[in-house]
This record gives structure tokens, C-alpha cells and sequence, in this order.
């Protein structure tokens, strides 16, 4: 009895059983390795650009030998026959956790913060764990190996998923049946940072991605230190650093933003980082393209939101929903600019999903050798691994995909991945396709044939004429069994089919009649079935991209189709609030050049200006808010009671909407403050509110430093809870006794430094620079006693603060204000909102002024900055301040206090042109800002915004339509969600 016969028996016996799966599912069927092995005749990509037809890879104890045409095959190689099939290199993964599981926090909630290290004989911060090794804890997931597999990787660059310096990474093969010796092909392949704590019991610095990127530059700095035989005790992480210091440095930076900030950090310390991106990248690429980096991208595409609830809709966000449209087009706008990159699974749910992204991603444009330069070569040369996976070459690793086709079809089937020379078998390479429609004949009928599913596990449909018959199918080892009913619905008889099939477009069988006699039947192909995904909309490589909205600047809502650029304006025939002793001029024109306030006066000529008309309006400098805090990712670097290293130029959001909205108010300049969690807080950072510009471009050039200082309640943790009473100081007696500490501190750190023999100190230097008077101290404040103790102790030290900020009892020290030297940036009207300023009074403002301190009315609120105009008619209103001097108060004398009234702060020629045109008295409830301008370029447009609003709508219902036709085609969708948004306040501390 012939094996043929046998299995056409067994094909046969289970015609009874067609409601059953016939065949069990293959999950990986794995072959010995063989000493040689030849494949031949396929077309092979032994690099994306170098593809050979009808070629011939031999590999040879896990390595390939040799690859191409016309070579000579070894005569105890075995051979295998890949006629019309495809070989690539597979894929490599170079950011993983594949193996690694991050340490648990184990202990709970604890009574009050740790701030020591737990770890003797390590540097002082536990979240810098450069000495992690990996190999003492990996063990292989074969599970997650298999997956992986599937999706077609064969390498994975691991590492420890914990901390702000992570320790080495591993190169590991995903070979099932070696052991770790020959799977792990380095195990020193990377090393790996980013801004995240690890679950080390030491919790309490830092709190803020501020903190974790001066910690960074710091731990540089002691590297450098420690590795000139400076320190006297022994620190393994720094030794460890410093060993790592040449292998390739991985970051994982969050988002865009601090992409570019992290490269700034390597661009100090001579590092050239790797950028693990976010899929945001296409916002700003340039800004990208500018880092030099390569980026290791996710592709975990949002799915579309589902708006069917229009209540729900509602709480979506423009710029999610213009990312989800978007998205896709990211690795084609990293590939257009010419920036090397590379695709991660991370953040994949799971590695069966990464196939139907990629696809998603060529049919938004992303050129198919691009995308397998991003799979093979790429992260081969990111991780300096070329000389052993990433290509076919001869000595690399045999690690390879067999296919019936392009890899990025969505109709080519995956049916082996080897790796290492290791066979992974998915799908049987020979099993035929037979989707599609045929003409049956049989004894002189002919039957119409469609035959549909996976190839694996197909459906039929079998018509004669017009009628349907019932039909099953079963398909194995290229063996066809077919059976349907006969057209006489009067009867129960069946006629059965069986075939080996070895052609699809046309085959031959038996068949069993109906009354039981055997004949031959044909089988001709008339049409190959149209590949379709798993929710049944059609997928073509001829199909047009799909439609993608516009970039914004933002790219979000109110964010413009272009930047805006500088002009040539005339302001004619204003009412100009100089800010100057020429005091209010009535129809007055104003002309701006270059950037700057170029003339003023009556007539004057437009040239080819851009002409304004200003008449029956106000034209004045811009406000200016001496301390905000919108415009950043967080506010509070909470770790410590002094803080001095930390630096809110790091943390700058240019997309928070409070910078559009505030330039609606007429705000051009804003000090970004830290918070008011310590003694000492972070270093200001100066912005002008160039919404749709980056971080780098508001922050204001040429600028004088300040930092935060903060006295009262917050800084002694009194409202921090029961786990928050062991940071030092817990009264106010103890906040004097910081400042003296660090300003001696930094004065011994002055005398060391002179040697030439010290340790480089971020938060000392910054000490210095105030004694130095080369920074200047804006210092939260409220009640008389502290505020008198602090300017004593600048005073013993030689220096004077600069400002104090939001003062709510300057009106009982205003004359020792003044002979200090310190203005008062103060609320108009707020009190009564906890203990300490329940002696504010409205007067505040005008009797400090009356006794000579600049002063200055701020908001330290991102509802109220936007409406500071108001707020200084209330000096009027309170004290009888005159309105040219209130007005003052939110315009030239903040910007006295920030050092930069030769710039901006009031109407003059040569100023740089942050100006203001109102429709009506700029105090008045009722008064708009109609244009509001920085350095000649108009941010704010109230015509233009009414045109934002129409095209933020516009382009709302278009992209709703777009998520609900994805609904009604059946694909996944995630709810509507509201973005929370924090609303940054002096005592804001997130972790």
C-alpha cells in the first residue's frame, strides 16, 4: 500500500468530520541543523539594495558560506528547492526587554522620603545603575522567541527596562535550541539611559524630568572627575560608567521635545546618543535632522477614536486626532529627510500587530528598501553589529526568512525563519494557494467554483448555474478533497473530488458520482482571489495613500498652516502708550523694520510697509508676566531643599495651548518659574511667547539668569502630608539656616575651585553666580518676617534680591525694599487663600510703589495671565496709581525686574517690536487684543483667529468622518478620552 493512497484514504475517511478543524495549527516546527545546506533558485536580498534572482545561499554551521549565481555547490550539502520563493535577512529588534524583567518595588508606601542610596559602594543616586549586567538575570522567553519569530526577527538588542542609567545591553540570537554561550552574540552590545527612576527604594530624587537630566550632567561630571584618580573612595557605578563610555548609548528620551534636549546633553559631553522616538517625529523634523542622531522608532500607530457618542467626541483633542491621521506618515518623513532609522516592537501589545503597521506605514509612502534598511542593515550599523547580522553577506549569521514574496505584501506568506542556521518552520513552503475561482468539469457538467479563507483553512462555494450547492473543503499536503451536493434538491447525494495538486492554474482528479461510480474531473483557474486582511476591506499595492491632513505649526488646534514671518509694518494713527516721557500720543503712527521699532510719529511714510489702521485703537509694548508657569512639562524639582541645578529651560512645552491664548491676552514675554518646593529652587527661563516656534526659539537671547527662591508654608512641607515630615528644613527658622548653609558652601566651593583641584558642581556654580551677582533671585514670598530675613542674609553676603515675587506684605517692608534694592512683583487683589497671606490687602501694589520699589503685578496662573491688562487697572482702582504708571505695572517694570527693559517694555525707537494693538483703552474690560507681535512677527491675530476656529472645526468633522468610516469597515477603534492636563501652580509636584 503506497503512501499516496494511504493519505488519499485518510482524506477520504474524514469527509464526516468537515465541521471540524481538519488539520492541526503549526506553531513552529523545528529541524536539526545541518552541516551544509544549498538553497537555490530564489530570489535573495542579501542586502536591501543588492537583490540576486534565481541565486543560491549555502550556510554552514550557523554561518553563511556563500551567496550568489554560478557557484558550486558542495556535494554533501543538502538542497533545497526555493523555485519562486524569496530569502531576507531577518529582522533585528535593537530596543528590547526581551528576557529581563525590571526589579518590583517591593516596599510600600514608607514614612517619609529616602534620600540616601541603598546601594554601598555606589554612586549616590540608586536611578543611576550603569553597572547593571543583564546577563545575571536573562533568561530566554521562548514564548515571546516564537512571536517574535513569527513576525520575522531573529535578533534582539536587550537591556534592563529600569532606571535613568540602565547598564549594558545583549545581543541575543532567538535561537530555541542553543544555549546562551552561542545565542548572545555580544553582551556588552549597548548602553542604556533615558529619564525615567528605576523601582530602587531611594524614591526622592529627582521628581521631574528637570532633575533626571541635571542628574545626568552631573554624573558626567563626576565620571570625568573620578576618572582622573580624584576621589578617594571607590565607586563602582562611575567605574562602570566609565567602562561603558565607548560601547553605543541608547536613550530613551520621551518624546520630540526632549529628543532635542538630550542631544544638547551629548553634544556637552561629546556623546553622540541613539534616540528612542516617539512617532512624533514628523512634527519637527528638521529639528530631528538637526540632531545628527539615528532614531530606533516605535510603530505602534493609534487605532481611529471611536465618535459614534458625539458627547464623547466632543472631550477629543485636534492634535490626537490629527496624530492618528498622521502617524503613519512618520517613517516616510524620517526616510525623505535622509534620517537613519530603525523600527523597535517595544511598545507593541504584541509582535503578531508589527506586520499590519509596517503595512500601514508603506501605504502612507514609507519606500519598501527603506523599510528593510530600517529591519536588516540599520540597526545592524546602529549597534556596530554589521560583521554579524543585518545582511546575507559570506561569515555572517544564518539568520534569514523564507517567503512566497515581497515580505511587505500583505498576500506573502512567512514559512521559515532560520536563525543561527536553526530551521523555524511556520507554513509548509510547498503547500499550494488555491484561492480563487474555477470551472469544474465533470462527466460533461460544469460546476463554478470560488474558493475562499486563509490558505491554510479554505471555504468554498460551489454553483451550478444560478443555484448554490452545499460545499466543503479540505486541503493538506497539496491534496484536495472537495464535496458538495447535487443540484436535485430532492435527494441527500453528494459528489466527491481528491487531487494532488502541483499547479494551481489547472489540475486533474477522481470523482465520486453521486451514484457511486468513479470518474476524472478538471479544474481550470479563471481568477486568483483579491487578498484580503482579517476584517475584509481590500488591500492592493496599487491603492492611493490614504488622505492625511496638513502639518500645523503647532500641529495642533490653533497651530498655522505656515510659520509666521517677520514683516514691515505701519501702525497708523494709534493711540501709543509709550511707557516713556513722551507719555500717551494720540494719532500717532508707529513704523517696525527689521524686527524693531524703526520710527515714530505723525505721517509717516509707509514705504512698502504693510499698513495697519489703528485709528480709534491702542498701541502698547507687550505684557509681560513675571512669573508664570505655563509652558512647561513640570514645575517642581522636589527631591531636595536646594535645587539649584535644575533648569526650566529644559522643560519648556512650546505646544502648551496657554502660550496661544495668553498672546490672545496681549502677553509677548514670560518668566517660566520653578516651583516653590525648596528653599533654593531651579534655574528661570526667560520666553517669548513664539507660539508654533520651538523651546530653543522663545527662550528670550541674551538674557541676564535668575533662579527661584521661595520662603513660607510650601518649603517647609507643611501641606505635604504625614509621609512628608523628615526633609530638611521643617520651619522657617530652618529655611535661614539653608540659604546661609549653601551660600557658605558655595563660597568655600569658590575657594577650591581657585586651586584648579575640585569637583565641578552644577548646583554649587549656580550658588556662586548669585554671590557673583551674575544671577538673580526672584524669591516666592508672603510674610514680613521672612522676607526681612532673607534680604539679611544677602546682605551678609554681598549681594541683593532682585525680586520678590507675588509679595503679599511688601506694603509693611516697602522702605527696606527699597533701600535693599529689591523690586515686588505682587498679586493686584488675591488673599485669604491660606494662613500666611491673610494680611494681603488690594493696596499693596500702590504703596510699594509709593515708596519707590519697581513694581510689578504677575500672575502665577495660566487663567489669569491672560488677562494681567485688568489686573493692572486695579491699582488704579486701589491706591490711585495713575493708569500710564499701572500699565507699567504689567509692561515696562517686569521687564526692569527681568534686566531686559532695554529691549522690550515700552513704545521707543530702536526697541525690539513686541507690541500690542487693542481695540479699545487696554485696561478696559471690553478691550481685545487685536495683533499682538514679537520682534516684528505677529503671533496673534484676532481676524485670523476666527479663521482657526472655522478650519479647527473643518478639520474636526473631517477626521471624525475618517474614524467612523474605520468603524463601519469593521477595524479596531480605542474610546474617546479627554487629555488630562495639569495646570502648573508654585506647589505643582508630579511623581
Amino acid at each position: 500500500m503506497n503512501k499516496s493512497y494511504l493519505l488519499l484514504l485518510f482524506l477520504l475517511c474524514s469527509l464526516t468530520t468537515f465541521a471540524q478543524d481538519y488539520f492541526p495549527k503549526n506553531d513552529g516546527v523545528k529541524t536539526e541543523e545541518r552541516t551544509i545546506t544549498a538553497f537555490t533558485n530564489a530570489k535573495i536580498y542579501v542586502t536591501p539594495t543588492q537583490v540576486i534572482e534565481n541565486a543560491t545561499l549555502i550556510i554552514q554551521d550557523g554561518k553563511v558560506l556563500q551567496t550568489g549565481t554560478n557557484i558550486s555547490i558542495p556535494k554533501n550539502a543538502t538542497i533545497v528547492d526555493l523555485t519562486g520563493k524569496s530569502i531576507y535577512p531577518s529582522f533585528i529588534d535593537p530596543y528590547s526587554d526581551f528576557g529581563l524583567k525590571a526589579p518590583k518595588r517591593t516596599l510600600g508606601r514608607r514614612r517619609g522620603a529616602q534620600y540616601d542610596a541603598s546601594r554601598e559602594g555606589y554612586y549616590w543616586n540608586d536611578h543611576i545603575r550603569p553597572d547593571i549586567n543583564p546577563m545575571t538575570s536573562f533568561s530566554f522567553d521562548k514564548k515571546k522567541a516564537t512571536d517574535l519569530l513569527k513576525a520575522g526577527f531573529g535578533t534582539v538588542n536587550t537591556h534592563m527596562n529600569d532606571g535613568i542609567v540602565r547598564g549594558n545591553g545583549l545581543l541575543v540570537a532567538l535561537n530555541a535550541d542553543a544555549d546562551n554561550s552561542m545565542r548572545i552574540l555580544d553582551n556588552r552590545s549597548a548602553q542604556y539611559l533615558s529619564y525615567e527612576r528605576s523601582n530602587a527604594t531611594q524614591q526622592s530624587y529627582p521628581t521631574s524630568l528637570m532633575g533626571s537630566m541635571a542628574l545626568i550632567r552631573q554624573m558626567y561630571h563626576d565620571a570625568d572627575w573620578y576618572s582622573k584618580g580624584n576621589a578617594k573612595r571607590k565607586d563602582l557605578a562611575l567605574e562602570a560608567l566609565i567602562a561603558n563610555k565607548n560601547l553605543v548609548q541608547i536613550f530613551h528620551s520621551g518624546n520630540k521635545h526632549n529628543s532635542i534636549k538630550t542631544d544638547a546633553i551629548g553634544d556637552d559631553f561629546g556623546i553622540q546618543y541613539i534616540l528612542i522616538g516617539d512617532g512624533t517625529e514628523y512634527e519637527n523634523i528638521s529639528a530631528m535632522k538637526a540632531t545628527n542622531a539615528s532614531f530606533i522608532i516605535p510603530i505602534n500607530f493609534p487605532k481611529a477614536y471611536d465618535v459614534s457618542d458625539p458627547y464623547a467626541a466632543g472631550v477629543l483633542e485636534l492634535e490626537a486626532m490629527k496624530h492618528w491621521n498622521q502617524a503613519p506618515s512618520n517613517p516616510k518623513t524620517l526616510a525623505d529627510n535622509g534620517i537613519a532609522f530603525s523600527f523597535t516592537t517595544h511598545d507593541l501589545k504584541k509582535a503578531s500587530e508589527f506586520k499590519g503597521k509596517l503595512q500601514k506605514a508603506i501605504e502612507y509612502g514609507l519606500d519598501k528598501t527603506k523599510a528593510l534598511e530600517a529591519l536588516t542593515t540599520i540597526p545592524a550599523r546602529i549597534l556596530k553589529q554589521e560583521d554579524k547580522v543585518g545582511s546575507l553577506q559570506n561569515g555572517r549569521q544564518a539568520n534569514f526568512l523564507i517567503t512566497s514574496g515581497d515580505i511587505f505584501d500583505t498576500k506573502t506568506v512567512l514559512y521559515e525563519n532560520w536563525v543561527q542556521g536553526n530551521q523555524n518552520v511556520f507554513k509548509d513552503k510547498s503547500h499550494k494557494d488555491l484561492r480563487g475561482k474555477y470551472a469544474f468539469t465533470i462527466a460533461g457538467n460544469t460546476y463554478d467554483v470560488n474558493i475562499s479563507g486563509s490558505p491554510e483553512k479554505l471555504k468554498s462555494e460551489v454553483m451550478k448555474d444560478s443555484m448554490k450547492l452545499g460545499s466543503k473543503i479540505a486541503f493538506k499536503d497539496n491534496w484536495l478533497q472537495l464535496q458538495f451536493t447535487t443540484p436535485d434538491t430532492t435527494k441527500k447525494e453528494f459528489i466527491r473530488l481528491t487531487s494532488l495538486v502541483n499547479n494551481a492554474t489547472y489540475f486533474s482528479g477522481k470523482a465520486i458520482l453521486a451514484n457511486g461510480s468513479e470518474t476524472s474531473f478538471n479544474a481550470t483557474q479563471k481568477e486568483v482571489a483579491e487578498s484580503k486582511d482579517k476584517k475584509g476591506d481590500k488591500k492592493d499595492d496599487t491603492m492611493e495613500a490614504p488622505k492625511m491632513l496638513p502639518l500645523s505649526y503647532p500641529n495642533s488646534a490653533y497651530g498655522s498652516a505656515t510659520l509666521p514671518q517677520q514683516e514691515t509694518i505701519l501702525f497708523r494713527n494709534a493711540t501709543v502708550w509709550t511707557n516713556e516721557k513722551d507719555g500717551i500720543l494720540q494719532n500717532t503712527d508707529v513704523l517696525v523694520k527689521d524686527g524693531k521699532i524703526a520710527r515714530i510719529g505723525k505721517n509717516l511714510s509707509a514705504g512698502n510697509a504693510r499698513i495697519i489702521d489703528a485709528t480709534g485703537k491702542h498701541l502698547t509694548s507687550g505684557i509681560i508676566d513675571e512669573h508664570s508657569h505655563i509652558g512647561a512639562f513640570d514645575i517642581n524639582e522636589a527631591g531636595h531643599n536646594s535645587t539649584a541645578e535644575v533648569n526650566m529651560a529644559d522643560v519648556v512645552n512650546p505646544e502648551d495651548v496657554n502660550i496661544y491664548r495668553n498672546l490672545a491676552g496681549g502677553v509677548t514675554t514670560i518668566q517660566l518659574l520653578h516651583g516653590s518646593a525648596n528653599p533654593i529652587g531651579g534655574r528661570s527661563a526667560i520666553l517669548r511667547l513664539k507660539w508654533g516656534r520651538s523651546a530653543d526659539d522663545m527662550l528670550f537671547k541674551d538674557a541676564d539668569g535668575f533662579i527661584k527662591f521661595a520662603l513660607g508654608e510650601n518649603v517647609k512641607q507643611s501641606n505635604w502630608g504625614d509621609n512628608n515630615t523628615t526633609r530638611f528644613p521643617q520651619t522657617r527658622m530652618g529655611v535661614e539656616q539653608v540659604f546661609t548653609d549653601y551660600f557658605q558652601r558655595a563660597k568655600e566651593y569658590e575657594t577650591k575651585k581657585k586651586t584648579g583641584n575640585y569637583r565641578y558642581d552644577i548646583e554649587m556654580e549656580t550658588i556662586l553666580e548669585i554671590l557673583n551677582k551674575k544671577r538673580f533671585v526672584s524669591c516666592h514670598s508672603y510674610v514680613q518676617s521672612e522676607i526681612n530675613m532673607l534680604m539679611k542674609v544677602a546682605d551678609k553676603f554681598g549681594f541683593n534680591i532682585n525680586t520678590f515675587t507675588h509679595i503679599l506684605e511688601g506694603y509693611k517692608v516697602a522702605d527696606k525694599m527699597k533701600a535693599h534694592g529689591a523690586g515686588g512683583s505682587t498679586f493686584s487683589d488675591w488673599w485669604a487663600y491660606k494662613f500666611e497671606v491673610n494680611d494681603a490687602i488690594p493696596y499693596n501694589g500702590a504703596i510699594m510703589h509709593s515708596q519707590g520699589v519697581v513694581v510689578a503685578f504677575n500672575s502665577d496662573d495660566g487663567e489669569m495671565s491672560r488677562r494681567l491688562n485688568q489686573e493692572s487697572a486695579k491699582a488704579v482702582k486701589y491706591g490711585g496709581v495713575s493708569e500710564e504708571d499701572a500699565w507699567k505695572f504689567v509692561t515696562l517694570n517686569p521687564a526692569k525686574l527681568l534686566h531686559i527693559d532695554d529691549k522690550v517694555g515700552s513704545v521707543k525707537t530702536g526697541k525690539q517690536a513686541d507690541l500690542v494693538l487693542w481695540t479699545a483703552h487696554p485696561m478696559s474690560i471690553y478691550a481685545k487684543a487685536q495683533t499682538t507681535m514679537i520682534e516684528g512677527t505677529i503671533y496673534f491675530d484676532l481676524e485670523r483667529d476666527t479663521q482657526l476656529r472655522r478650519k479647527i472645526q473643518t478639520e474636526r468633522t473631517e477626521l471624525m468622518n475618517m474614524m467612523l468610516s474605520e468603524k463601519d469597515k469593521g477595524m479596531k477603534t480605542q474610546p474617546a478620552k479627554k487629555k488630562e492636563k495639569v495646570d502648573h501652580h508654585c506647589d505643582t509636584v508630579e511623581y
